[in-house]
């Protein structure tokens, strides 16, 4: 007992000799007319926990919280549970947030994995932070083509890999090791910071926007600004994230006698839907990437002089990129025209065709019922609904000129909205000075060519200002084999989310 006694004390002593020097440096900065902030000791304290950092992102990857393997549930409930004893480690108010239940195909249903949110500060002369993220992830298997164990954080040559490393596991784990510098070396938050996390956003977030609404007056209510990290860099170069693209995700269904017939025995005497449904998926798209489909170009919104102007600034090597997915030719030859059609004008995509012959080996049938799988990624200024409705008619009508017997049912099954910020807005302001502080560089302002849904769900029931601040690498393979995420990101990007919030704290509005 007197060890721990004297260790105690040592500690206490440490942390009073700490103090004193930084007050001491504060009050110097003081009386020289400097702008005194304690950077270098919140940095360094990151720099000496790098693999405490490490450890605590193996824990996380070491969970396999599939959102889409029901069979995995418990692994995700766990993973909650984890992420909500950590920001109670913290000090947070925490709060698990039940959001219902999911019904499977087989008809039985089993419980969504709980929100967790918790509030660290609830000071009234502060700006409040809201930290958006999620712990679940996409299935991975080692057979899969993963070079390591998946779920096995494993470090080469400072890459991190690992299922979730850098989607999202990693930054979440960031906020927090951010917040926890500030309360490690007993320096006040410049913000309250709110945390909302949640184990679904891999599967469309179930429930959550629903939970959203509920929580607009409650939650929602002090908080001025939301921040998400879910997305990564362009190049090597630092990016704050401005804009997102929609998507309208369709299944076309053809269908036409009433069973799976044989090649052989009646090839040639029927009208066969794959036949059909083939032809109405090349009536979407050109071969040169042209949208067919009347009205969907023509809603997109103008390109501007000064939005060109952004692309051409931007870090953007299309060899580099070329070299990275694996391809001789790309639709686009110059950077601000594959940026733009990979972020700023809308694609159609066609995923699969789920039928009968989707069965291993040669079989030699000709399926009863097909069923195409395409999406239209959507930008400003284009609306779902009226998307759903150009495309059931521009199908329905070049159906209709086949002249066939068979039916064809065009369902969407995904309306997501896309995101777009105000570059101008105070919050990309912050985040140029942090990333300059941090990096000693301007940042890339750039947009996601995917689609995060919950950003326009924050947007229009809260009306809340967003960002997204993302650290992850250009090169992380987000839901593909060997995901990983750099030391240098994880490690540098908990420094920026310090300084970020010191930035933001610095807003007048």
């Amino acid at each position: 007992m007197e060890c721990v006694k004297t260790l105690t004390t040592s500690r206490n002593n440490e942390r009073f000799h700490r103090q004193e020097e930084m007050l001491a440096v504060i009050f110097l900065a003081i009386i020289l007319g400097i702008n005194a902030h304690p950077f270098d000791e919140l940095h360094q304290y990151v720099d000496e926990h790098v693999e405490d950092y490490v450890q605590a992102l193996r824990e996380w990857v070491a969970v396999e919280s599939d959102s889409s393997d029901a069979t995995k549930r418990p692994d995700l409930h766990r993973m909650m549970d984890m992420t909500a004893e950590k920001l109670k480690n913290m000090g947070g108010e925490v709060e698990m947030v039940d959001i219902g239940s999911q019904e499977l195909p087989d008809g039985t249903t089993i419980p969504l994995p709980k929100v967790v949110t918790a509030q660290i500060g609830k000071d009234s002369n502060k700006h409040t932070v809201c930290i958006y993220g999620h712990v679940d992830v996409q299935p991975a298997k080692k057979e899969d083509g993963w070079a390591t164990d998946p779920y096995n954080l494993t470090d080469i040559d400072g890459k991190l890999y690992g299922r979730g490393s850098s989607d999202n596991k990693a930054p979440v784990l960031a906020w927090m090791h951010a917040v926890e510098a500030y309360q490690a070396l007993d320096l006040d938050l410049p913000v309250n910071v709110k945390f909302l996390i949640e184990g679904m956003e891999e599967t469309g977030s179930n429930g959550l926007d629903t939970m959203i609404v509920a929580k607009r007056d409650t939650f929602f209510s002090d908080v001025d600004y939301i921040i998400i990290s879910d997305c990564g860099w362009l190049s090597r170069k630092p990016a704050l994230t401005y804009g997102t693209r929609g998507n309208c995700y369709f299944f076309a269904e053809v269908e036409g006698p009433k069973q799976d017939l044989h090649s052989g025995v009646y090839g040639g005497t029927v009208i066969e839907p794959m036949t059909d449904l083939i032809g109405i998926l090349d009536s979407l798209i050109s071969p040169n990437g042209k949208i067919l489909v009347p009205g969907i170009r023509e809603a997109v919104a103008p390109f501007s002089d000064e939005e060109w102007k952004m692309y051409q600034d931007i870090d953007f090597n299309i060899e580099t990129f070329k070299s990275k997915i694996g391809v001789s030719q790309l639709m686009y030859n110059n950077k601000v025209d594959l940026l733009s059609h990979r972020w700023r004008h809308p694609t159609v995509s066609i995923h699969g065709i789920e039928g009968a012959f989707s069965a291993s080996g040669s079989k030699t049938v000709i399926p009863a019922k097909v069923t195409g799988k395409f999406s239209i990624r959507q930008v400003p200024d284009m609306d779902p609904a009226m998307v759903k409705k150009q495309v059931t008619d521009y199908l329905n009508s070049v159906f209709g000129k086949r002249k066939s017997p068979n039916k064809l049912k065009v369902t969407m099954i995904i309306g997501a909205k896309p995101w777009l910020a105000d570059t101008k807005h105070a919050l990309y302001e912050a985040g140029r000075a942090a990333v300059k502080r941090v990096f000693q560089m301007e940042p890339d302002l750039i947009r996601e060519g995917g689609t995060i849904p919950i950003a326009q769900t924050f947007q229009d029931v809260t009306g809340k200002s967003i960002i997204m601040l993302p650290i992850g690498g250009f090169d992380d393979g987000l839901h593909s084999q060997n995901e990983k995420m750099n030391r240098y990101n994880y490690i540098e990007g908990t420094k920026l989310f310090i300084s970020y919030l010191h930035e933001v704290a610095e807003i007048k509005e």
